[in-house]
């Protein structure tokens, strides 16, 4: 064996379904820890990616901050893969496309059901909302995509380990 195949995780807009799906893989994760090791997951709490092989991401590109975490997974992943349909099209948060913004803010914190102190958060601390969810292919180049919501704990295994 070369070596460990270094492999990063991320999740932007989404649900995390893909994650647990990933986990899904049940005792087999301990095979894979024979050949691969982990940098940025929720599995190390690791916060940066550092240079890696494989970046996997799940969700769409819905704010200010999705757009850096994206980014930077290109730089320091050689392949990157869009997991789950949030990634490939935008998922269940592109809905709010269809809508401008300041009218699904304006629902939410002013004139929805049971809101208590009406306001629309401007608070710097709050990444700044896109005007539309974008799948993560608009924003940098994806070189694979593992669609379904979320894919099989299978499908994971069988790309990783074909790696």
């Amino acid at each position: 064996m070369l070596g460990k195949l270094k492999l990063a995780t991320a999740s932007l807009a989404g649900c995390f379904g893909c994650h647990m799906s990933f986990l899904d893989i049940d005792e087999r994760i301990l095979e894979l820890v024979d050949v691969v090791e982990f940098d940025r997951t929720p599995l190390t709490d690791i916060k940066t990616v550092g240079e890696c092989d494989v970046g996997l991401i799940e969700g769409g590109v819905a704010n200010e901050e999705n757009v850096e975490v994206l980014r930077d997974f290109r730089r320091h992943c050689k392949v990157l893969v869009a997991l789950g349909a949030c990634a490939v099209n935008g998922g269940i948060p592109a809905m709010r496309n269809q809508f401008e913004l300041e009218d699904c803010l304006r629902e939410s914190y002013v004139d929805g059901i049971g809101v208590a102190n009406p306001g629309i958060p401007n608070d710097p601390e709050i990444p700044l909302l896109l005007n539309k969810v974008h799948p993560i292919h608009e924003v940098v180049k994806i070189d694979y995509f593992l669609p379904g919501c979320p894919p099989s704990a299978d499908t994971f295994w069988t790309f990783l380990t074909e790696l």
